[in-house]
């Protein structure tokens, strides 16, 4: 079941809201090879820690089903490119760009992540 990070008890000092970026939850709370989503400005995001240590944030939005579901789906790869399986119809969409590798013409928003002092931080 996925959970949703609460953000409020956060101090965002260190996240550069101006210049777009915000500060969701600490690395150590995102589980690797799992999904948890963020409300972030008024947007479902679903965010991704893979084992390989890489942080990925995409919307939470199903592009073809239009379900609020991604941070349930299935984390692999296609080459060396990592990749989110949407949990409900299989799409695979590349989590650096959103690209879908299954069905042409569906995309879904990829957003930058960066860590900062141990705090995840996404680029809308």
């Amino acid at each position: 079941m996925t959970a949703t990070l609460e953000l409020g008890t956060l101090d965002a000092g260190a996240a550069d809201t101006a210049a777009g970026w915000h500060r969701v939850c600490r690395l150590e709370d995102l589980e690797p090879a799992w999904g948890e989503a963020a409300l972030v400005e008024g947007r479902q995001v679903a965010l991704f820690r893979t084992l390989a240590g890489g942080v990925f944030a995409v919307a939470q939005q199903d592009p073809a089903t239009g379900s609020y579901v991604m941070a349930r789906g299935i984390l692999g790869s296609k080459g060396s490119r990592p990749t989110i399986a949407s949990p409900l119809h299989k799409e695979v969409y590349d989590l650096e760009t959103g690209e879908c590798f299954s069905t042409p013409g569906l995309r879904i928003a990829a957003y930058g992540t960066r860590v900062s002092d141990g705090f995840i931080e996404v680029e809308l």
